[in-house]
This record gives structure tokens, sequence and C-alpha cells, in this order.
């Protein structure tokens, strides 16, 4: 694992090193497989970030980004229709997807319309598999797993002393939160993309970063800790964030 701490002055840098992070991993993506594939996050942090991509420049020019070679899926989604407020489908949609000509077949949501959360992470597993030829032992792997990190030190849907963080055989789970069922990608999947980026902010994240980062402490509670990918792991902290552990 190439892991890789920057704490930046505050949440519009933040945002900017973020979106150059991603445009620099999909120009990568495109010129060795032809495609970019990435797993978005949800919350008010990566909203920014998301407005911004339908007007940035692809290979370091004003050149239009490929919107054909680009397939979006989603790390996390609670379990509501795709016209809920607090739906991420629904966020990502308003805030970049509806406003590029990406086509409709590049878009993979999270089912969330099936008759338990069971099933439809069966089923998310299952379009995972097709999309990416996967049938033997390995995982395939994402461009990039984008994630952020709440004040529990959760991230996607795994959250503190919760089944899901059991489950090291599947692609996708189902989550809890406060009784409320999420279907949530698994630790071990998000760890077999070839870059995971948290961006993360907010002094209230401090705690729950310091123990993320402590050389030892107990994985079921801060399961941010879990996340050790094969490939390259990116923490984009702000400042108000980040703060203790700058050096």
């Amino acid at each position: 694992m190439n892991k890789t701490v920057e704490v930046l002055p505050d949440q519009p840098a933040l945002i900017a090193r973020a979106l150059e992070l991603i445009l620099s991993k999909l120009e990568t993506a495109i010129e060795q497989r032809g495609r970019f594939t990435i797993a978005l996050s949800g919350g008010s942090t990566p909203k920014p970030l998301y407005e911004a991509m339908p007007t940035a420049g692809y290979a370091g020019a004003n050149q239009k980004l490929p919107w054909d070679k680009i397939h979006i899926f989603w790390g996390d989604e609670r379990y509501v229709p795709a016209d809920h407020p607090d739906s991420n489908e629904l966020m990502a949609r308003r805030a970049w997807l509806d406003r590029v000509d990406i086509p409709a077949a590049n878009i993979h949501p999270v089912p969330t319309l099936e008759a338990n959360p069971e099933l439809a992470a069966a089923k998310y597993e299952q379009q995972l598999k097709e999309f990416f030829n996967s049938s033997g032992v390995e995982f395939p792997s994402l461009d990039v797993v984008l994630l952020g990190m709440g004040d529990d030190a959760h991230t996607a849907s795994l959250f503190p002393h919760t089944e899901a963080l059991k489950v090291s055989d599947r692609l996708v789970t189902v989550g809890n939160k406060d009784a409320n069922p999420r279907i949530t990608f698994t630790y071990p999947f998000i760890n077999s993309a070839r870059s995971v980026i948290f961006v993360v902010a907010g002094a209230n994240k401090r705690p729950a970063l310091a123990q993320v980062f402590a050389p030892v402490a107990d994985d079921f509670t801060y399961p941010s800790r879990l996340i050790q990918p094969q490939g390259e792991l990116w923490w984009l902290l702000d400042a108000a964030a980040g703060l203790e552990l700058q050096h």
C-alpha cells in the first residue's frame, strides 16, 4: 500500500486538490485501460467536488471530459428511492451527472426498490461482477473509490460494531445506521481499488482521525482503519481536520 496524507489550508483547497487527483487518475485509467471507473461517496463534503466536474478540463487543458468512457458507481447508498432527499444518487445527479452528456448506461446506481436490502445488495454485487466480468476469487478493482469519514470514524456505510464489518467474502453488503439499512461496499472490495481517496473536513473529525492514524486501536470501533488498499491510499484533509496530523 502506498499511503499519502495531505493537509490543505481550507475546504476550497481541499476540493481543488481532490479534483486534481481524480482527474489525474482518470487520465491514467483511460490511457491504460480505455475507461475510468469511480465509486462516489455521499455527504456534504464532496458536493462541491461534484459541482466542479462538469466544467473540469481534461489532460490539463480545456478539453471536455470523455464522458462516454467514465463509469459511475456508489460506495454506499441509503435504502430510499432515488428521488428521496437523502439519496446519494440524487445529490450526485443534481450536482454533476444531470449537467453532463454522460450515457445513461454509464451510471450504475445502487438498486433500492427491491423487496429487502439483502436482495438489493446481492443485485448490486451481481451488476458489479457482470460489469467487471468477474467470476473468480479475486475482487475487481475500481480505479477510484472516493470516501468520506464520519466523526465516529465510519466510512461508506461501515459503522462501528455492525455486522457489515465482518463481511469479507462479498463485494456488497447491508450496513446499518440507527436501525436504518444501507447498501455498502465491503471493506475488502474497497481495498481492491487502485486508488482510495478520503476527503475529510472539519474539526469534529480530529478525535476519530487520531484513532484511525494511531499505531494501535480497535478496527471495529474505528472502521476507517480497515481501509488498507492494495493500491494507493490518499487522505486529503482540510486544516481543521488535519491540524494534529501536521508535522
